[in-house]
Formats: C-alpha cells, sequence, structure tokens
C-alpha cells in the first residue's frame, strides 16, 4: 500500500508535470518528429524506473516529489544520461533551465 502511494506521489508530482513540460517546450522549439518521438520514448523507458523506486523506495519518492514541485529537483537529474533517447530531452531541459535561471 505504502508503494502504491509513493508511485501515485512520483506520477502526480514529477511524471505527469514533466510530461507536460516537455510537451510545452517542444512545440515553443517547434521540434523535429524525430526529437518528439525520442522524448516519448525516453519518457515511457524511464518513467517505470522510476515508479519501481518509488515503490521500493517510498522515502525517496516523497522527498523527490516536494524535490521537484519546489525547483529543488531538476528533471534531468531523473532521467538516465546513458540512455540515448533521452539526449535531446536533457538538452532542451538544461536549456530551459538556463533560461529559467535567467529570469
Amino acid at each position: 500500500m505504502i508503494s502504491d502511494i509513493a508511485a501515485w506521489f512520483i506520477t502526480l508530482f514529477v511524471l505527469n508535470p514533466i510530461q507536460a513540460d516537455v510537451q510545452e517546450r517542444m512545440q515553443g522549439v517547434n521540434a523535429s518528429a524525430q526529437s518528439i518521438q525520442q522524448s516519448q520514448q525516453c519518457i515511457a523507458a524511464q518513467g517505470p524506473k522510476l515508479l519501481q523506486r518509488a515503490g521500493e523506495d517510498p522515502s525517496w519518492a516523497i522527498a523527490t516529489a516536494a524535490g521537484y514541485t519546489l525547483g529543488w529537483t531538476s528533471p534531468v537529474q531523473l532521467l538516465d544520461a546513458n540512455d540515448p533517447n533521452c539526449a535531446e530531452l536533457t538538452r532542451l531541459l538544461q536549456a530551459g533551465e538556463g533560461e529559467e535561471a535567467n529570469s
């Protein structure tokens, strides 16, 4: 039961906002179909891993959800840098973080 609640926290406060942010940024930069597909594949691959980790470590899930919501945890920190499908998404998110810091 606790693992289900932890997975819910990650879904509601991390995965859903990341997906919305990615979609908005992809539209903002008129991303190519390939970039959009790679980003979707990245999230599709990383989402279950985050949910599994949340189920195994509920305190991590709650801390991560709070950190992401408060801006202390970057979505880039949650993606696997070794996944080739995440390269474009990571670049896009890092660029967005730089813009937010300059605002």
